[in-house]
């Protein structure tokens, strides 16, 4: 298997070209990717689209911009305004009235900021561990954050060692990380410029989470040491319409360490509410 396969592209409105892939047929649900060194919708999510496939739901499995095969700007800075609204440009060019939006970490924060920004657009909303629930230095204190930052700055710079100590941080089990997705995803990480790391800022948001007007289906593992599961308890208490579980010995991964329970409830979740 290549790195990345090549899916389709669309355009923001700045002209930066988003990568994406689609995998089945039917309603359209939007799914963002987080922040980590050559994360993308694929090696994020391909397994839980096909299974979702079979529900009749087509999967969009975007590259946030800056990652994957999406269009990589070393001209403005990665805040989380810029990266949502690209990702939300794709919906647009795609042409769906509206999207359930599945978002984890980093793409978690995305979705909440696109559920705000664009509510008209967000029929629903999938939260695994989301970012932008506390402040920076809450997660600059988080031994998976730590380990991701001493990968990207290293002094020889992003190399699969460095990659595989992160992912023995992103689940409870290391065996459960994906054969192959270490190297597949260094080789992605390779050619993202400092830039997009340097510049990355997520706003926190727990102060708007009553915005969401949507049902909002959360999962957390209480074992993940990147985004603090106590933004668990914000979600349950400040979206309005919203479910959330919890899992233990989980990591950051809900959607791989946990995959036929996350299938099984976010194919609910969609169906019924």
């Amino acid at each position: 298997m290549t790195a990345l396969p090549e899916g389709q592209y669309a355009h923001t409105r700045d002209g930066h070209r988003m990568h994406f892939h689609s995998i089945g047929e039917g309603q359209p649900v939007l799914w963002l990717h987080g922040s980590g060194p050559g994360a993308s919708g694929w090696s994020n999510f391909r397994a839980n689209a096909e299974a979702l496939a079979a529900h009749g739901y087509e999967s969009i499995l975007v590259d946030s911009i800056g990652y994957g095969l999406s269009d990589k700007p070393t001209d403005v800075p990665y805040g989380l305004g810029f990266m949502a609204s690209c990702a939300a440009d794709v919906m647009a060019s795609l042409g769906h009235e509206t999207y359930a939006v599945v978002g984890n970490s980093q793409g978690g924060a995305q979705a909440i900021r696109i559920a705000l920004d664009h509510p008209e657009r967000v029929s629903k909303l999938v939260l695994m561990a989301p970012g932008g629930l506390e402040t920076r230095e809450t997660y600059m204190e988080c031994k998976g954050i730590r380990s991701m930052v001493r990968c990207i700055y290293g002094p020889e710079g992003i190399t699969v060692e460095g990659m595989r100590k992160v992912f023995t941080k992103q689940v409870y089990d290391s065996s459960e990380v994906p054969e192959g997705v270490i190297e597949r995803r260094t080789e992605i990480a390779l050619t993202q410029p400092i830039h997009v790391f340097r510049t990355m800022q997520v706003d926190n948001q727990e102060d708007r989470l009553h915005e969401i007007g949507c049902p909002t289906l959360g999962l957390w593992g209480m074992d993940d040491v990147f985004c603090p599961p106590s933004g668990a308890e914000k979600l349950a208490t400040r979206i309005p319409d919203c479910r959330v579980t919890l899992f233990n010995k989980c990591g950051h991964w809900v959607m791989v360490e946990r995959a036929a329970v996350f299938d099984r409830l976010v194919a609910d979740f969609l169906n019924h509410g």
